[in-house]
């Protein structure tokens, strides 16, 4: 049942959000609650509010800190050797535009921070795109594929952050 409720509440702030009948953080903070409230657990949602932010809060400071370190890397160019490599690669065939942006968001996504990637491949790759008129769906998508691609293997960010908090090899 409560699985049921859980995409009841999903869907209701997808439309709401989609229909623009709320802001999505007015959705994404009131639907919980009115769902909360509905199935009769109103008196615990103060005490889930404080689990909830408590289990989110070093997430949410670690993402903001990534965010602020790499826009200060791309600042200073850190990653401007390998954008320039796969420029000159690229060139202005739209099948090696759609290659380069792979590669680097495979190289980007190494940290494991899907924000950082998407900074760094779309400030990257945006121009090139417009100016050979190509669709900008198909540089998000073939970035999030790269970067899901190398988030699930064992020498990826996220699989080395969770091997190493559960104590585990990350083959195992």
């Amino acid at each position: 049942m409560l699985t049921v409720l859980g995409f009841a509440m999903i869907a209701t702030f997808l439309v709401l959000i989609m229909m623009k009948k709320m802001s999505p953080i007015a959705a994404l903070v009131l639907i919980p609650a009115l769902f909360c409230v509905a199935v009769g657990q109103g008196a615990q949602l103060g005490d889930y509010v404080i689990e909830g932010v408590g289990k989110l809060a070093p997430t949410a400071a670690m993402l903001m800190f990534a965010i602020v370190y790499f826009g200060v890397m791309i600042d200073v160019g850190l990653f401007d050797p390998i954008v320039r490599a796969i420029l000159r690669f690229c060139k202005a065939d739209p099948v090696r535009v759609v290659v380069g942006t792979a590669l680097l968001a495979a190289i980007v996504s190494l940290d494991g921070d899907g924000s950082t990637t998407f900074m760094i491949t779309v400030s990257a790759m945006y121009p090139l795109y417009k100016r050979l008129g190509m669709s900008l769906v198909v540089m998000t998508g073939v970035a999030a594929t790269a970067n899901g691609v190398m988030n699930t293997l064992p020498w990826g960010g996220p699989t080395a952050r969770a091997a190493t908090a559960l104590k585990l090899d990350a083959a195992d």
